[in-house]
């Protein structure tokens, strides 16, 4: 059988050995063969850097955005190759779909993400100006620039097609190539993956690389600007980290370790209540799901003692319904785990965890199957464990990396905090629960050793996407044990590869190079009104200034008995005055911030079509009566939208009265026609 093909330095790579046999999870059979000889690493990198990073990096926040978007429907058009493909695995039709349609939502979600929070540019500013001086003349910002290298993605088994697309995601959002390396058991389902990625001839060349087989001497090559993700086991994330050109080098490394989540009940969560029932149905699930192949999945249950009997008899029948067998069959609720060597893995660890605990439930040497051979395909049935003596080292040290969980007793909110903990950090922990007072405090007492918290009850259950499934806009990772990194994260992934670099300059230099006006830098005041120029006619350090407008008692009452807003201090004159802030009766904020609406707005038809927003809005000074306002509005950043006709200004407005003195400052955001709606 021919070898798998990788994709490097623009072409597919026949390799040239046979390679080593990789089999059907299902029935044992060869379907393919796995090796990475003959391929240069070095110059596959390299061309990642000089083919695939310019031309992204040229493309805008919006662009890539717009490009992940299409992929992500060009794959969904053929995900049912991808769930076919996914039987070999070992993986049901309801795995394939977590594990292909995850993906493919991944994709969606950072396309909108990026549309949303990002701006049509290739620079993010972190944060706001920092001023410098005190005369105004010096200032700083920090911006995120694209690392200049390739992103190195090493994947686990058990998400062939999430894993690999969860992280070519925010790397090609951010500007970076990618070179995907896919673990050897399911590398078939991944080379296929970027197969047809290549195929849609969507995204730059360069900007996706694919290896399968063995990284080799990869490691060797990278540099500063390079970034290494790796998804997999806690002791091979240890041994990469500690390469000596990933350490000498100083190259960005995140992992994302296997570790021993845990599920926790609440006392008040007796049998006959929802969030009994919730945890019961979640425990089983996440033992279930990918037969139990997953670094979220629930390792550890934690119930109060007096229900733990409970518990593990309503689990134990709901785990007599699951039907393990070929995963191509309808009736079929578990299939094979990934590999004949991770089944023999998964009994070794259980032989050692049933040194703390009986089981409740399933035997790991032995399995009923349906419609497969129960030793040529991979199978295991699943297996309940109960330890009595939840202090046991055991349940909270050795991961079964297949559909196995432990059930143990806690009695008190302080114990289960602790016990918890005692897994050296986690990606995922829940707790079900309809008490608030208890989920606060084994939330806050958990959190330092977990990436991510759920807390379930019978409200949210009905929308919760459960305890084992990352979010694109959530953190996915954990500390200690779990690879004290994080994945996803929704902008924060984006940024992980990018470099924040802090900018010194003068207001005018500093606008120059971020291409947003910085208070301080000149003004182009006069001329055509601000409102009357279409997007492309806009700059940064457009500016109207209009008034003055006088403030008068009248104006003060109107408006209190226009909206019905009569707090004491515009209205009361010896109350306003009793106020510490005040001299006396004082102007509605709002009424300041509607006057000066009134003042810089151009009133007749023109490109600007909406108003839509304020923000960081501040009162500063009081208005009194007989104050006169002027406000001075400067556009601050203009940001094309991708393909639409508009785009979106932000201006900056500084409301003043006569002795110069800010009485009130905020940013006003409109969305302005383009001349050309063909324009970027």
């Amino acid at each position: 059988m021919t070898p798998l093909s990788s994709y490097v330095n623009g072409s597919w790579h026949v390799p040239g050995d046979e390679g080593t046999p990789v089999l059907d999870a299902v029935t044992g059979e060869e379907i393919a063969r796995l090796s990475s000889a003959g391929i240069d690493f070095a110059a596959a990198l390299d061309h990642g850097r000089r083919t695939g990073g310019p031309p992204l990096r040229e493309l805008t926040f919006h662009q890539r955005a717009a490009l992940l978007k299409s992929l992500a429907s060009y794959l969904r058009e053929h995900r049912e190759e991808l769930y076919r493909l996914s039987l070999h695995t070992g993986a049901t039709l309801a795995d394939a779909r977590f594990d292909v349609d995850g993906g493919i939502g991944t994709l969606f979600s950072y396309s909108s993400k990026g549309r949303r929070e990002l701006p049509n540019d290739t620079l993010y500013l972190d944060g706001g100006v920092e001023p410098l001086g005190r005369g105004g003349t010096f200032a700083g910002q920090h911006l995120c620039t694209p690392l200049l290298g390739v992103a190195v993605q090493i994947n686990a088994f058990n998400f062939p097609v999430w894993g690999p697309l969860e992280k070519l995601a925010p790397a090609f959002l951010a500007g970076m190539p990618s070179l995907v390396k896919p673990a050897g058991q399911t590398a078939y389902l991944t080379a296929r993956l970027v197969e047809l990625i290549i195929e849609s001839g969507l995204l730059p060349e360069g900007s996706v690389q694919l290896v399968c087989g063995d990284v080799r001497d990869l490691l060797d090559h990278l540099t500063e600007q390079d970034v290494v993700a790796f998804t997999g086991s806690a002791a091979t994330a240890r041994k990469l980290r500690a390469h000596p050109v990933i350490t000498s080098r100083a190259v960005r490394f995140n992992a994302e370790a296997d570790s021993l989540n845990c599920s926790i009940l609440g006392p008040d969560a007796t049998p006959g209540t929802a969030e009994f029932d919730l945890f019961v149905r979640q425990l089983v699930t996440e033992m279930t799901v990918k037969a139990g192949q997953k670094c979220t999945a629930i390792r550890r249950a934690f119930v109060p003692a007096g229900l733990l009997g409970d518990v593990a008899e309503a689990a134990a029948a709901r785990l007599a319904e699951i039907r393990v067998g070929d995963p191509a069959d309808p009736e079929v609720g578990m299939g094979a785990l990934a590999g004949l060597d991770q089944r023999e893995e998964v009994r070794r660890a259980v032989k050692v965890l049933m040194s703390a605990g009986t089981a409740v439930f399933g035997d790991a040497e032995q399995v009923r199957v349906t419609g497969a051979d129960a030793e040529r395909g991979a199978f295991v049935s699943p297996v309940l464990l109960r330890a009595e003596d939840p202090g046991r080292a055991e349940p909270h040290e050795i991961e079964a990396f297949g559909p196995v969980s432990t059930l143990m007793p806690y009695t008190s909110a302080d114990e289960v905090v602790a016990l918890a903990a005692r897994g050296r950090g986690s990606l995922v922990g829940s707790v079900v629960t309809g008490d608030g007072d208890f989920a606060r405090r084994v939330v806050l007492g958990a959190a330092p050793w977990h990436g991510r918290l759920l807390v379930l009850d019978a409200e949210s259950a009905a929308e919760s996407t459960g305890h084992g499934s990352p979010l694109p806009v959530l953190v996915h990772g954990g500390p200690g044990r779990a690879g004290g990194g994080e994945e996803l994260g929704g902008i924060r992934g984006v940024l992980h590869h990018m470099q924040r670099t802090a900018v010194q300059g003068s207001p005018a230099m500093l606008t120059a190079i971020t291409g947003r006006w910085t208070p301080g830098a000149p003004r182009a005041a006069g001329g055509v009104h601000p409102f009357r120029k279409h997007l492309e006619e806009l700059r940064p350090g457009d500016t109207v200034v209009a008034g003055p407008r006088r403030v008068s008692l009248a104006d003060i009452e109107h408006f209190a008995e226009f909206t019905g807003d009569m707090f004491y201090a515009h209205m009361d004159e010896e109350a306003a005055r009793a106020n510490p802030f005040f001299d006396g009766r004082v102007a509605h904020g709002y009424l300041v911030v509607s006057l000066a609406a009134g003042l810089f707005v151009d009133p007749a038809p023109g490109p600007v079509l909406a108003n839509y927003g304020l923000e960081n809005l501040r009162f500063l000074t009081p208005v009194y009566p007989d104050d006169e306002l002027t406000v001075t509005l400067t556009a601050k950043h203009v940001d094309p939208r991708e393909g639409a006709p508009h785009g979106e200004v932000r201006w900056d407005a500084d409301v003043t009265k006569q002795d110069g003195s800010s009485v009130a400052k905020y940013d006003v955001l409109t969305l302005v026609a383009k001349r050309d709606p063909e324009s970027r």
